[in-house]
Parts: C-alpha cells; structure tokens; sequence
C-alpha cells in the first residue's frame, strides 16, 4: 500500500476512470445483508425502546454506519481484537454477539455482556474478541495500540482494529499512539469513522485538516479513504492493512467516510444538518447496495433476503423479550469485577 504522500483524497477526481468493483464470492455478500440488516433492525428498535424509557442513559445508535463493522469483520479472522468508541452495539453484532445480551446490556440488565454495569457504551464481549466500548473520547486509541503490542509481544500473529470517531482526532492521545505504533511498527488497524460530525460540530469547523487520513503523514504511516457507504470499499481496505499488519509492517490509518442517519445521541435534535443532506446520504444505504447487488447478480431472490429479513425480525423480537425478563444486577454485585484480585482490601470500614 503507497503512502498518503502517493494517495490522492477520495474527494477530489484525478481524472481517472473509477475502478470496477471487486467481485466476491456469494457467501460474504450474504453475510454482509444478514450482519448490515441486524445490526440496522437491532439499532431501530433500540431508538423505539429509548424512545419508551425502556432504555436510559445515552444511547449511540449506528444506523448508516453498518459497512464499517461488516465490511472490516469479513477481512480479518475470529482471532483478530476490536475496540471501539461508545458507538458500540453495531460491532459486536457484527462479531457474532448473542443480540439477547447487548439488549440486556441496554436494559441494564444482570444478563447483558457488561453484567448490566456498563450500559449502551460499554459493551464488552471476550468470546468473540471484542475489548469494548469506551466513552472516554479517544481513550481506546493508545489502548488500541497497547493490545496491538500484546499481540506482537506474544506473536500471535493477531491484530488489533481500533475504531474511533472523527472528534477523536484532536486529542493528543491519537499523536502518541502513531508515533509509538509506527516505531515499534505495531500489528494495529486505526480506523476513524468520519461520519462529518463531532456531536454536532463539522469537521471543517474544528479541523484546518479536512481529509483526515493525512494525519498519517506527519509519522509516515500508510494512510487512505475509504468510501464507507459501500462495504466492499472497506473489505478491500481493511484486508491490504491486515496484510501489511501480518507482515511485520506496522500500522495502518483508515478514513472510513460514513454517516450516521440519526443524531449524535437519543437527545440529539440535529439542528446542525439540513434533511436533505441527510437524504442524500440515504439515496447511497450501504445495505440497500448489497441488497441490489445481491438481486442483480442472481445470487438470491427477493423470497430468500425477505427471509433473512424475518429471521432478524424475530431475533431481535426475542433479544427485547430477554431484556425484559431478565432481572437487574442486585446491590452487592456493584462491589464485583472491580480488581482482579477477588480479596483485595478495597473497602475501608
């Protein structure tokens, strides 16, 4: 992979033709609609639940973003860790997480993958390699790096993909994690998922740099765009990284340029957007472009994806089910998973 000082931003036309898309096998379309439409039904009915009480606190929906998750998880293997912002329910769903416990989680239920104790932005799932949601803005970046080094260090032959929002990037955390990625030349993935807005503040309005992924420059770090409204755009991307990562090459830094439909939050009334820009956005669904590709290419009829469609309808349906028939955590489980140490004298009388 050329450097960013070799790449042209995705925005700006070179002149060239545009590339024809890869073609991929039938199975990894497949698993892109199923794993994109969950995580979008899963989030819509979280938004419904929120919307009820059901669900308190914040809540970070990822509708619009679904391709980062998918289209990263199908080029890198079951082995490999994630770690995330606070934006946390698409991925793990995307791994394989049972969708009964991250809406327990929501619920702040004793059944959820945080025990009930880490709610919508502290999703955690060990079985399949998921080290969280973080909401500290950017805290998981030098984390990432950190497992990246584990990895290294145990030569496993594993990476770490650390994923963060674009008002991430101005934090000095970012700065020290490169340089330190990059001179030990790390097995980690740094993907931020400018979705063009910092809660509700634009790039351009915060950044002189607009295109992102050329802060990889100032450490020479292999650096690109990614059209993250198609899936196969970010498959291809995250696959040449995971490569180099493998390699002994260090790391990499991914613009995934994505968009989310609903606010910042639950609580946010988007008044720094206009509905057409958000329209626009839709005209280019991530799912709604597998799904025709999916069609056109005859790899399955309208019959077999309304089936999928009505197996997540009904995972989901259960997932809420669970949630509210689990019971909450009981007081004394505040006082557990705090140290490691099962006796340590934590308590003063």
């Amino acid at each position: 992979m050329a450097t960013v000082k070799d790449k042209a931003p995705a925005a700006k036309s070179n002149g060239k033709a545009t590339p024809t898309k890869t073609q991929h096998p039938k199975e990894r379309y497949m698993y892109w609609y199923e794993s994109m439409q969950l995580q979008r039904k899963f989030e819509e009915k979280a938004g419904q639940l929120y919307g009820q009480q059901k669900i308190k606190g914040f809540c970070h929906l990822y509708i619009g973003q679904e391709a980062c998750s998918s289209g990263s998880y199908s080029a890198l293997t079951p082995d490999d860790k994630w770690i995330t912002a606070y934006r946390d329910h698409g991925i793990p769903l995307a791994l394989g997480s049972d969708p009964k416990a991250v809406m327990a989680e929501l619920y702040a239920k004793q059944t959820g993958s945080s025990k009930g104790k880490g709610g919508s932005m502290h999703i955690f799932d060990k079985s399949v390699n998921f080290v969280g949601g973080h909401g500290i803005v950017g805290a998981q970046i030098p984390m990432g790096a950190g497992i990246a080094f584990s990895e290294k260090y145990n030569k496993t032959g594993n990476l770490c993909i650390c994923f963060f929002g674009d008002g991430a990037v101005r934090q000095g955390a970012l700065h020290e994690a490169f340089n330190m990625a990059m001179l030990w030349k790390l097995p980690v993935i740094f993907v931020v998922e400018n979705n063009g807005y910092a809660m509700g503040t634009s790039v351009a309005r915060t950044s002189n740099v607009t295109e992102l992924y050329t802060i990889g420059e100032a450490y020479d770090m292999p650096a690109e765009p990614v059209d993250a409204m198609e899936v196969e755009a970010v498959h291809e991307a995250v696959s040449r990284a995971a490569e180099r990562a493998r390699a002994g090459e260090g790391p990499t830094f991914l613009e995934f340029r994505t968009y989310r439909y609903r606010g910042h939050s639950m609580s946010d009334p988007q008044k720094y957007r206009s509905k057409d820009e958000v329209e626009q956005y839709k005209q280019r669904d991530p799912i709604e472009n597998v799904r025709q590709h999916i069609l056109s290419n005859g790899l399955a009829t309208e019959d077999d994806l309304a089936a999928i469609d009505q197996k997540i309808k009904a995972t989901v349906d259960e997932s809420v089910k669970f949630a509210e028939e689990s019971p909450y955590p009981p007081a004394e489980e505040a006082f557990k998973d705090v140290y490691v140490q099962k006796d340590y004298p934590f308590l003063m009388e």
